[in-house]
């Protein structure tokens, strides 16, 4: 049912009442429409509602670092029905083109196959299942996940049922207001082969990046009225297989990578007990599925937070759903403490990101990332990538390795491409590729079985993962790694900011000499990206608007050598200790003068 297109609307200065018109004419969700009447009522009497208005008309969704992602409002600035539906009828039309320029080239004439996923957020079944019936009603094959899956499912799926795209609706770690839609691109199907045991294209599978974004904007921008959009019912709902397949697959690779410990032996005397994990999914779907990948490798079910065990898309029980964020992981540490567990793990909302923490204690993603790049680097030595903002100890220890290392732009789009051979990726922001053949993005299923499986290994020597980071630092140095951000209403506060800092970098901070200086906008070595960084000889701050928030965001390392030449496991713990005490002192220092830049920046 649509609006007629004489719609009344209260008045509202133009263009704006134009703009509302057309779209409330347009929209074909009948809730969506009554929220946009309602706001246009009120908007008359207060201009507080008539600026959220304009806010919502000022301009579309676009694909950021993570697709579209928005707030769940009515509009073409949120995520609702109309919105889903033309995304989904661009993508389908830019699939549609694709396939014929690959028919032309010789590959085989067969309708491309879309794979859509979904979470347990507000409304993600409903645009899930409205993004298979445009791509149905365009002429092109749909099938849909069985229910609300993590992420990895999703990316697992393009790959293996050799689709030409896939959609997952979710919006991550964000606020229960917001919901997003990441596309795949898979492309086996137009046109790609296999060639000599490597992809020869590594985004095959990964997320949507330029020029494609920008093609299906285009073609987004000309799908006509949302309303209008043929719809079709010949989608199917995959069964329980897919997620089957995904499972024995991510623990057979894991598994490939582990330490080598036998799960079903007792350890040799005194016996050592298993290790016990505490977990949660923070509200989300990551649960049943995490519990399944440890019961095919052996391992003893984690205990659940229980209150936050079953998904809710209002997380109740945290201010943001983001193991990042202060605060978001005190149940399932408190879990922890009561049953003595050594490891702590949280995944977030859609289970694409993994959180752990040891002895009451957070890992930084950098830290993460370090441990399990070293035990992928032991068993399948090739080339590794993260971005620019993550740690530079992925390169010492690619140096030390004899591996080809990768730097990239934020977000596992960039990192899934950075080398037709990738054996391992990561970001600091707790994102984790242990299997890029299998999942072309980040997988917090297999980096939570991954750590435990490492856990176990070094438990059986009688160390932690704590003990294992000073090993690590004996051999690359100390990494320290902290983060910054401030939150803006206004999101053109962050870009003023941006400019400034360029405009006037600071010659200082904390006390030292700014050395160096690399600005991403002319950079020439990656693309163009609205990146700042500054360099205090080997340590560096590192500036950038997020791409899923309004938030500036800023990144902080400091690099401390450990002295070479101790002999002992004593020597060697107490020269690591030292050089990290250097290092955390310096690392505050900064994060002070930081913290004073961007008050003055904003």
């Amino acid at each position: 049912m649509t609006a007629p297109a004489d719609a009344p609307t209260p008045e509202l200065p133009d263009p704006l009442a134009t703009r509302v018109r057309v779209w409330l004419a347009d929209d074909p969700d009948a809730g969506d429409r009554a929220e946009l009447t309602r706001l246009c009522a009120e908007a008359v009497r207060d201009p507080a509602v008539l600026a959220e208005l304009d806010d919502r008309f000022r301009e579309p969704l676009r694909f950021g670092t993570a697709g579209l992602r928005g707030p769940l409002r009515a509009g073409p600035g949120g995520m609702n029905t109309a919105v889903v539906r033309r995304a989904a009828a661009g993508l389908a039309a830019w699939l549609h083109a694709a396939a014929k320029a690959a028919a032309a080239g010789g590959a085989p004439a067969t309708a491309p196959l879309v794979v859509v996923g979904y979470d347990a957020r507000h409304r993600s079944e409903a645009f899930a299942l409205d993004t298979a019936r445009v791509v149905a009603g365009a002429g092109l094959r749909a099938v849909v996940l069985p229910g609300p899956l993590p992420t990895p499912v999703l990316a697992f799926a393009v790959r293996h049922l050799r689709a030409d795209a896939g959609v997952m609706v979710t919006a991550s770690h964000n606020p229960a207001t917001d919901n997003g839609y990441k596309v795949y691109l898979g492309g086996v199907q137009l046109g790609g082969v296999q060639l000599d045991g490597a992809d020869p294209d590594p985004g095959r599978g990964a997320q949507l990046i330029a020029p494609a974004d920008a093609d299906i904007e285009r073609r987004i921008a000309v799908a006509g009225p949302a309303a209008t959009i043929p719809l079709a019912e010949t989608w199917r709902r995959l069964d329980r297989r897919i997620v089957d397949d995904y499972v024995h697959a991510a623990v057979a690779a894991v598994l490939e990578l582990a330490p080598a410990v036998d799960l079903n032996n007792p350890a040799p005397a005194p016996a050592i007990a298993p290790v016990i994990v505490a977990y949660t999914p923070l509200h989300g779907v990551g649960a049943e599925t995490l519990a399944a990948a440890f019961a095919v490798a052996g391992l003893a079910a984690p205990a659940l937070v229980d209150e936050q065990a079953a998904p809710d898309p209002d997380f109740p029980t945290v201010r943001w759903p983001n193991p990042e964020e202060a605060g978001a992981m005190d149940r399932a540490l408190a879990l922890g403490a009561r049953i003595g567990a050594d490891l702590v793990l949280a995944t977030d909302p859609d289970a694409d990101r993994c959180a752990v923490a040891v002895g009451g204690r957070l890992l930084t993603g950098d830290e993460i990332g370090l441990l399990l790049a070293d035990q992928v680097l032991r068993r399948r030595p090739g080339p590794v990538a993260t971005t620019l903002v993550s740690s530079s100890g992925l390169r010492t220890l690619a140096q030390h390795a004899g591996v080809a290392y990768r730097e990239t732009l934020t977000g596992f789009k960039w990192i899934m491409r950075a080398d037709p051979r990738l054996v391992f990726g990561y970001e600091e922001a707790l994102g984790y590729a242990l299997a890029p053949d299998l999942v072309r993005d980040k997988d917090g299923i297999t980096a939570a079985l991954a750590v435990t499986l490492i856990a176990t290994a070094a438990k059986r020597r009688g160390r932690t993962l704590l003990d294992l980071l000073d090993e690590l630092a004996a051999r690359i140095g100390v990494h320290e790694t902290g983060q910054r951000s401030a939150r803006f209403a206004d999101v053109a506060r962050i870009t003023a900011a941006m400019r400034r800092l360029r405009a006037q970098p600071p010659a200082r901070l904390a006390g030292r000499a700014v050395t160096g200086r690399r600005d991403l906008l002319d950079d020439g070595a990656l693309p163009a990206s609205d990146v700042f960084v500054l360099f205090l000889d080997d340590d560096r701050v590192t500036f950038r608007p997020s791409g899923t928030e309004p938030k500036l965001k800023v990144y902080l390392e400091v690099v401390e050598p450990v002295a070479a030449g101790a002999t002992t496991t004593t020597v060697a713990a107490t020269t690591v200790a030292a050089a990290r005490e250097r290092a955390r002192s310096r690392l505050a220092g900064l994060t002070v003068a930081v913290d004073d830049l961007i008050a003055r920046l904003g």
